[in-house]
């Protein structure tokens, strides 16, 4: 067998940061010692933390050195070291740990760049803990795309048979409105087809499009976005090929029988259309971060501190991304 057909038919490599080290992120990581995934998991952090954690949850399992020319053997899980900056009690962030955990997420995304990993996938991460040790941080999307010199990306949650993807992200409820302009809905929109067609295989996208107001603002009288600046952008685009259909009014956008004549659904703002794919994939959901010239996805809750070291955490949503980004670069 040729050198290329031999690197063509190895799993791929998918990096795993283990997040905020007090959450339930090691805990989850370390879960997948026991997961018969087809890629090479690679987790992202400090071995000692991994080690002690194993340890609390009673787990007996092998943390092995990150080698790219020696994969792991079945009871063995890959570690790429990055030393803590501070001691870890499960449950207790501390801020001065907040540099390691961008540091997982630095040392991830080169790894994509340079062609190491073949995608990346994260554990959640604690912004107000981020924000507490001084470093303005609002999510892994926002970071990511500063990272990579994305000029914008597109937020996507993936799960129990539905994608959502957001106009706006993590803003106050006061400032969405002014966020979304013809511009930006329009830079959204290209974004998110051309990503459905190529990290989703998806040849002919539909995207279903919520409005921003109560009964998509009810003809002008409770808000003129759809009018201004929703409708004139989707002409646009349908004019240029794309399949959009909206915008709807939220509350009846998410039936079943709107939904399926939709591949996604692009909701104005955060609490819009996440709430009705948590509650339909909680614990089994994807975040994906489209338009970034990396793959990368992760998982769909937060740090759980209550949880970390308990054993109860479920890896249920840590697994789901990981088969997401793999399928995202077999697609590719």
């Amino acid at each position: 067998m040729r050198s290329e057909d031999k690197k063509a038919a190895l799993p791929p490599v998918i990096a795993v940061t283990s997040g905020e080290p007090a959450g339930i992120g090691p805990d989850i990581c370390l879960a997948l010692a026991a997961q018969r995934l087809p890629c090479r998991a690679v987790i992202l952090a400090d071995r000692e933390l991994l080690a002690a954690r194993a340890l609390q949850l009673g787990l007996s399992l092998r943390l092995r050195a990150f080698d790219p020319a020696r994969p792991p053997a079945a009871d063995e899980l890959e570690v790429l070291h990055l030393p803590l900056a501070a001691p870890v009690c499960a449950g207790t962030p501390d801020p001065a740990n907040s540099p390691y955990v961008l540091a997982l997420l630095d040392r991830a995304a080169a790894g994509c760049i340079d062609g190491r990993f073949a995608a990346m996938v994260t554990a959640p991460v604690h912004k107000g803990v981020i924000n507490d040790a001084g470093i303005p941080f609002t999510g892994h999307t926002e970071y990511l795309a500063a990272l990579t010199s994305t000029p914008r990306v597109v937020m996507m949650l993936a799960g129990g048979g539905l994608r959502v993807a957001l106009a706006t992200t993590h803003l106050a409820l006061a400032e969405v409105a002014g966020a979304i302009t013809r511009a930006s809905l329009e830079a959204t929109l290209r974004i998110l087809h051309r990503a459905l067609r190529q990290r989703f295989g998806i040849a002919e996208p539909h995207i279903l499009v919520a409005g921003l107001n109560p009964h998509g603002g009810e003809g002008g009288h409770l808000g003129r976005e759809e009018i201004e600046v929703i409708s004139p952008v989707l002409d646009q685009l349908r004019q240029a090929g794309m399949q959009l259909a909206g915008p709807f009014p939220a509350d009846t956008l998410f039936t079943p029988q709107v939904l399926a004549r939709g591949d996604c659904v692009l909701a104005m703002y955060h609490d819009q259309g996440l709430p009705v794919l948590k509650y339909a994939s909680f614990g089994k959901g994807v975040n994906v971060t489209l338009g970034l010239p990396i793959v990368r996805t992760s998982v769909d809750h937060g740090t759980a501190l209550e949880l970390a070291g308990s054993g109860q955490a479920d890896s249920g949503s840590l697994i789901a991304a990981i088969k997401m980004a793999l399928e995202m670069v077999r697609a590719s």
